[in-house]
C-alpha cells in the first residue's frame, strides 16, 4: 500500500490530477488511513498508467471510462479499445488535413507580405485582417 505522494512519484502524475481522476470515476475510491490519508494498492499504478497513456494518445476521459468500465465488469475491452483507436486515427487524419490547409494559407499570406505596401491598406497586416478561409487555397 502507498500514499498519494508515492503514487504520484511512481507514475509522474500530480496529486491533484490523481484526486481528479478519483472524482470523475477513472480511479476507484482509495482506502483511507485513520488520519484520512489515501492508501493505494499496487494495481492502481497500472490503472493510472493506462489512463495517462490513453490521454497522451488523445482519448477522452469518457472513452477511457468506457474501456475501464468493461474491464471492471470482467469483460475484455480490446474490441472497444480498437474501435476507440480507429476513431482517434480518423480524428488525427482530419486534423492533419486541417493543418495542411492552414499551412498553405499561412504560406500564401506570407508571400503576400513580401510586397511593399501602404500600412493597413494593402500590406500583409491588411491581408491578415481581411482573411477568410475561403480567400486562400
Amino acid at each position: 500500500m502507498m500514499r498519494i505522494g508515492e503514487l504520484a512519484r511512481q507514475t509522474g502524475v500530480p496529486e491533484k490530477t490523481i484526486r481528479y481522476y478519483e472524482q470523475v470515476g477513472l480511479l476507484p475510491p482509495p482506502q483511507r488511513m485513520e488520519n484520512n490519508y489515501r492508501l493505494y494498492t499496487p494495481e492502481i499504478v497500472d490503472r493510472l498508467r493506462f489512463v495517462v497513456s490513453a490521454r497522451r494518445l488523445g482519448l477522452s476521459l469518457r472513452e477511457i471510462a468506457a474501456i475501464l468500465a468493461l474491464n471492471d465488469r470482467g469483460e475484455v475491452p480490446c474490441g472497444e479499445m480498437l474501435a476507440t483507436l480507429d476513431h482517434q486515427i480518423a480524428v488525427v487524419e482530419h486534423r492533419i488535413n486541417e493543418l495542411q490547409t492552414l499551412r498553405a494559407q499561412l504560406i500564401e499570406l506570407r508571400q503576400r507580405g513580401r510586397q511593399v505596401a501602404t500600412p493597413w491598406a494593402d500590406c500583409v497586416c491588411a491581408a491578415v485582417r481581411d482573411w477568410t478561409a475561403e480567400d486562400i487555397v
